[in-house]
């Protein structure tokens, strides 16, 4: 979700929310497809040859994986020529350089990849990175710098052997869509992330995997956590989970929770309101209020797009999390 100004914080009454909540979904469907010629869903890619699961973090097995996903990276490089999208082709092209890992790549529909950070085959701490809005492969560049800033936190500050997934494995929504609004994303993408965290874990039995969800992320780790194979799950910037409770998770995770000082999404309603055809509108309980159930950490002042700058209070707890220790709290 884009930074917005944040602002005073005024109460709402039950019925001026309902009435700012419905307003907004009905301006987003409106504005969704005159927008929609210009969707980055719209690049053509051709479909990767399927992949057995990983079944082992072996150098052999990791070796050919990536070699795999160079090749599908490449090819929808080519397309994207071909189609005339130059910043996709030029984002494809710096995707595909010496040294970028991908366990999985999918051009097709705006973009699905997995990419390391890291030396898996190593790691006995591993981060899986899960996006918020408006992520997709033209603007991957600051998604995958998150990454690498969590990795090098993780690696310099607490000497893990550390790896980083950046796991880009659904659609995001665009920020005041209908979908962003709508746990529908979250719910049609929950079992890729619940069967990818799977696949890590039997690849590296021993490992600590900890689920690291940003903004509409965190819907999406919340919808995959029961049956999820993690250690922790880190929502940070949270519009809420679409869960009354973490209890409601139904995971022997640790669930922990964090918002920066400046990040907007604090002014967005905490309600859940039903839609036709069993859907709801808004996320429900604020994942920091103690009703929640979640263990805080500080996230220190900065905003929503800013947890994981280097040198921020909220990357080094969100390492120390990931690395198994507590929080440091201001």
């Amino acid at each position: 979700m884009a930074p917005q100004p944040h602002g005073p914080r005024r109460a709402l009454s039950p019925g001026r929310l309902r009435r700012t909540l419905l307003a907004a979904l009905v301006t987003a469907a409106l504005a969704v497809p005159v927008a929609g010629a210009a969707r980055p869903a719209d690049v053509p890619a051709p479909a990767p040859a399927p992949a057995a699961p990983l079944a082992s973090a072996s150098s052999g097995e990791l070796a050919a994986r990536y070699a795999a996903g160079r090749d599908a990276v490449r090819a929808a490089e080519r397309s994207a020529e071909e189609y005339g999208a130059r910043k996709r082709a030029a984002a494809l092209h710096a995707m595909a350089g010496p040294g970028r890992r991908f366990l999985t790549f999918d051009g097709r529909d705006g973009g699905r990849s997995a990419e390391v950070v890291g030396d898996l085959a190593g790691a006995d701490r591993i981060a899986v990175l899960v996006p918020g809005a408006d992520t997709d492969l033209d603007r991957y560049a600051r998604f995958r710098s998150g990454a690498v800033a969590l990795r090098d936190e993780l690696r310099d500050a607490h000497g893990a052997r550390a790896a980083v997934v950046a796991w880009l494995g659904y659609r995001t929504p665009a920020t005041g869509s209908t979908a962003s609004l709508t746990p529908g994303r979250a719910d049609q993408s929950a079992p890729a992330l619940r069967a990818f965290v799977a696949e890590l874990r039997a690849a590296r039995p021993g490992a600590r995997i900890t689920l690291v969800c940003h903004s509409y992320g965190s819907v999406v780790c919340a919808r995959a956590a029961e049956g999820t194979p993690a250690d922790a799950l880190v929502l940070y910037g949270s519009p809420g989970t679409g869960s009354d409770t973490a209890a409601d998770l139904h995971t022997p995770a640790a669930v922990w929770a964090g918002r920066g000082a400046a990040d907007w999404i604090a002014d967005v309603p905490h309600v859940r309101l039903p839609l036709p055809a069993g859907s709801e509108l808004g996320f429900g309980t604020d994942p920091l209020d103690p009703a929640y159930g979640a263990r805080t950490f500080d996230a220190g002042p900065g905003g929503h797009s800013d947890y994981l700058v280097p040198g921020s209070t909220a990357l080094a707890n969100i390492a120390r999390i990931a690395d198994g220790q507590e929080p440091r709290h201001a």
